[in-house]
């Protein structure tokens, strides 16, 4: 029988003993349910009925317990994406590497405190795909009595940025991954599609006042450009890190990123359009659509009603690439801010790591559908990352287990070569095209600084990748195209307010440079937050080990973590190319 509410009791908040600190607790009711964004009812997975999902609302040093009931028929977990889970490492959701997924007609119960960060998150589900239509936004907001670090908002309002597919979510897992058919805002087509010209999302403003727009690129494969016509924003915060304040009329974010921006509704009384259309940063294998942009509606208060709204111009063609660079790289923390700590200067561990699209063989007497008659793969130093088939990574190496993993992951890519302007002229570079497919780990001690410089390749298409740390923010120390230069480029690097990120866009043909401290024990993905990549392999792990203490040291796993069983009448995002067990 499905599982219902009534199976647990649950107030919503408990307030500790801790002063300022609570036990925030929901129920996630995953099921599906027939929506209609477009033209055509379609069956998707939700969480408690609706697209996007809950949103949570905790404050710094709360614990959050979240009782997730599988009543649809996918397995599934849930990733809080960016919360560090510092003394919870098991409780990351990370599918096969963290723990297992939870199966149809069963439930597991997540809890972890929220310590160290404010601002805005998002959660999803990390079973390829579903994230389409499993997410929400996580909001953070300081202690009790502790105020932001900028001027108080007069409101607070979420946008959430999603992908629409008019197909079964199953067709998602064909590769290439078909063009979607709508972005959504808060949910919503606007009137940019048809069925939907009465469905937009409408924010309804006072002149004079500041609004706090937390906004969350929650689409599955797609980095989208925001901007509101005849406004300028402030940006305060990305990935929950606080920045310096910093103005911009348009804006960029990866799938997987926030950013917290002041808007302030300082224009005539009227009506204008919020929109967001989708970069395109090369000959992409996670095709978006073309055409027109997706619009919401800010109105002002005493706008008449036949008031037509005004427009706005977003960044396409040959100005997308450097506009969206221009507002990446500009972005500093805020030096003394909540939270803030200078960048460690000593560093212990140093990696370069080329990453992109490679190939895989195609089976003999089989038509395959990638570039050279080739199945398309992930690369990360020349690594396709295999996903563990019968117990997570994390359960693997907490009880020594051996033949799941090799420690072997390298430091640097097996040859140097034209990175960014890759062309085969001998033997080895046409082997580069070829990654091993391996289920390998790089190993850190605790507390060691880590380096990486992330090399983007044109092996296959110089795309940009936005690249997520799971359990980690990482300081970005610089951007920039081509191939990096160790001595060159090493100049340039902001060693003084790096901005701080837990997922970050590797420009097209590019690089970037992340400094981490790896202080919390456990097994980390580290991988490229578009969904369409992932069954790829572009994945790596990091096993950081176990500091001097217990309080250092991995925990054993709850009880009811999920196991590992295969059944072939569940749905476990199957692909063409690679597969993958769940």
């Amino acid at each position: 029988m499905p599982l219902s509410i009534q199976d647990f009791f649950v107030p919503l908040l408990f307030f500790s003993s801790i002063a300022s600190a609570a036990t925030v607790e929901h129920v996630f009711q995953v099921k599906n349910v027939v929506v209609k964004p477009l033209c055509k009812e379609q069956m998707i997975p939700t969480v408690n009925g609706s697209l996007p999902g809950p949103t949570i609302n905790v404050r710094e040093g709360d614990t959050l317990v979240v009782h997730v009931i599988n009543n649809s028929t996918y397995n599934i977990t849930i990733h809080w994406h960016g919360v560090f889970q510092l003394k919870s490492p098991w409780m990351d959701g990370a599918n096969m590497i963290s723990q297992c997924p939870i199966q149809p007609r069963n439930n597991f119960t997540y809890r972890f405190d929220i310590t160290g960060q404010e601002g805005t998150l998002l959660w999803h589900a990390h079973v390829v795909n579903l994230r389409a239509t499993l997410h929400g936004a996580l909001i953070i907001r300081p202690r009790s009595g502790r105020p932001y670090p900028f001027p108080k908002p007069y409101k607070e309002v979420p946008l959430i940025f999603e992908q629409w597919w008019d197909v079964n979510i199953e067709l998602l897992n064909l590769q290439p991954a078909p063009i979607c058919d709508a972005y959504l805002i808060n949910g919503l087509a606007g009137d940019s599609y048809p069925c939907s010209e009465n469905r937009m999302f409408k924010l309804k403003v006072v002149q004079g006042k500041t609004y706090l727009l937390r906004i969350i690129n929650a689409a599955l494969n797609t980095h989208l450009f925001f901007k509101i016509a005849d406004h300028n924003v402030t940006v305060v915060s990305v990935d929950a890190a606080y920045t310096t304040p910093y103005v911009s009329d348009v804006m960029i974010l990866t799938p997987g990123q926030t950013v917290d921006a002041l808007l302030t509704a300082d224009q005539p009384i009227g009506k204008y359009y919020m929109s967001i259309s989708p970069y395109i940063s090369a000959n992409s294998l996670a095709p978006v659509p073309p055409g027109h942009d997706i619009r919401s509606l800010i109105i002002y208060e005493g706008a008449k009603s036949t008031a037509s709204p005004s427009m706005s111009l977003l960044p396409s063609g040959t100005n997308a690439i450097p506009t969206a660079h221009r507002f990446s790289s500009n972005i500093t923390s805020l030096v003394g801010g909540p939270y803030w700590t200078p960048v460690p200067g000593q560093v212990e561990e140093k990696m370069f790591v080329t990453m992109g699209l490679g190939l895989d063989r195609c089976p003999p007497e089989t038509k395959c559908n990638g570039p050279l008659g080739q199945h398309i793969a992930g690369s990360f130093n020349n690594r396709t990352f295999l996903m563990p088939e019968t117990i997570s990574l994390q359960e693997a190496y907490f009880y020594n287990i051996s033949g799941v993993y090799t420690d072997d992951f390298p430091d640097q890519p097996p040859m140097k070569f034209d990175y960014a302007n890759f062309s085969v002229r001998t033997d080895s570079e046409y082997e580069m095209m070829f990654p091993e497919r391996k289920t390998s780990v790089k190993t850190l001690k605790f507390n060691s600084t880590v380096e990486i410089v992330v090399q983007n390749t044109g092996i296959i298409s110089p795309e940009s990748h936005p690249m997520h740390l799971h359990g980690f923010n990482f300081y970005v120390l610089g951007y920039g195209f081509g191939n990096y230069d160790a001595i060159r480029d090493a100049e340039k690097l902001n060693l003084v307010n790096p901005q701080m990120h837990n997922t970050v866009g590797v420009p097209p043909g590019g690089w970037v440079v992340l400094r981490f401290i790896a202080n919390n024990p456990g097994a980390w993905m580290f991988h490229c937050h578009m969904d369409a990549h992932l069954p790829y392999g572009i994945i790596m792990t990091f096993i950081v080990q176990n500091g001097p203490t217990p309080e250092t040291s991995l925990q054993p796993p709850p009880s009811n973590l999920p196991q590992c069983t295969h059944d072939p009448t569940i749905y476990e995002s199957p692909t063409t190319n690679v597969d993958l067990p769940y």
